[in-house]
């Protein structure tokens, strides 16, 4: 993909048209499910709409015209929502910064193609063995772990952190899309809206319409299929931190008074104060574990993105009653850290410094 992004647009639309074309003798796909964009969310404007919008756009293109009877599009949690309220799909979110803006302009864009048979799955904070981004948790329990280690505190900004940090597991981000998707290939678009249907408000600056082709202008309403995901623990920052905390044997707190005033003033310079404990300590886990892994992938840094408040809940509601989706992991504990770590030490890429 990498290589296809600095190619030509014609040779990128041609790539994404590539993609469709089934093995010889096997049925067209009915299904495409679209994980396409970027999530770094350090990236420039530029990056996330070719990266991001355009892609995204292309392949929304092509599955319309080869009249796929699904297409579904995952849409990360790059909002900040209201601390409190229903957390529907009809409750107005803010697009969190550059990436946020263009991943919601995405869902715009592919709302608008016609005969597209489009599903919005719009995820909670999501956490399992093998998802590693910036807005995962798995971040934060690399962080307790090196807490653990010293048998300190783990402490966090942004005191008291009472606000909703809602998590959903990766098993259920990718069983609510394939049931999406099954649902949409029974009724299609134009019944899909009718039952679930929103608003996709324009939520951008309205002179880039002239400036990116395939926007869409802010007059022009754009309704989609949209469903949230998430789990039934509706955590807050508190109970998500105490209980990533307590597996590793520590407790959760957060900085004091002076810490959080100068995070909000100068958060780059406090970050790196934070950090330099725990990715020291990082390094030594990895290196003394046994075995050791020295280029294991997951790192205890954390960045300005995850150290900024963000305030996450999107309620499931909708999902479980129109499509009938049933958790599989209904609860964020202890159990469900602990089947992640294990995981992870199996494959060899977690530390392990349990005494022998």
């Amino acid at each position: 993909m990498s290589h296809m992004l600095g190619a030509r647009p014609d040779r990128i639309a041609a790539t994404v048209a590539s993609c469709f074309e089934p093995p010889q003798g096997q049925d067209p796909y009915d299904y495409v499910f679209d994980f396409t964009g970027e999530i770094q969310w350090d990236r420039s404007e530029a990056v996330q709409i070719t990266h991001t919008f355009k892609i995204a756009r292309l392949v929304g293109l092509e599955a319309a015209r080869r009249k796929v009877k699904a297409y579904v599009r995952i849409q990360h949690p790059f909002y900040n929502c209201k601390e409190s309220g229903s957390h529907d799909e009809k409750e107005e979110v803010k697009p969190e910064g550059v990436m946020g803006t263009w991943w919601h302009e995405t869902l715009r864009a592919l709302g608008a193609v016609p005969d597209l048979n489009l599903v919005i799955v719009r995820t909670a904070i999501p956490y399992g063995p093998y998802v590693n981004y910036a807005a995962a948790v798995i971040p934060f329990i690399a962080v307790a772990a090196c807490y653990g280690y010293l048998k300190q505190p783990m402490k966090a900004v942004n005191s008291p952190g009472k606000y909703p940090s809602h998590t959903v597991h990766v098993d259920d981000i990718a069983g609510a899309m394939w049931a999406c998707a099954q649902w949409m290939a029974k009724i299609g678009r134009q019944e899909a809206d009718s039952i679930a249907g929103e608003e996709i408000p324009f939520k951008n600056e309205k002179s880039k319409v002239s400036e990116v082709e395939g926007m869409i202008p802010h007059s022009q309403k754009v309704i989609a299929p949209l469903f949230n995901i998430e789990d039934d623990s509706k955590v807050s920052m508190v109970e998500l931190g105490n209980t990533i905390a307590s597996y590793f044997g520590t407790t959760f707190d957060f900085h004091n008074f002076v810490t959080n005033i100068a995070a909000k003033f100068r958060l780059e310079d406090v970050i790196e104060d934070i950090n330099e404990v725990h990715v020291t300590t990082w390094t030594k886990m990895i290196t003394t574990s046994n075995p050791p892994v020295p280029n294991t992938q997951f790192s205890s840094y954390m960045d300005v993105y995850n150290m900024r408040k963000r305030v996450i809940a999107f309620s499931a509601d909708k999902l479980k009653n129109v499509v009938g989706y049933q958790l599989q992991r209904p609860q964020f504990n202890h159990e469900s850290i602990g089947d992640m770590v294990q995981k992870l030490k199996t494959e060899h890429s977690w530390p392990n410094n349990d005494a022998p």
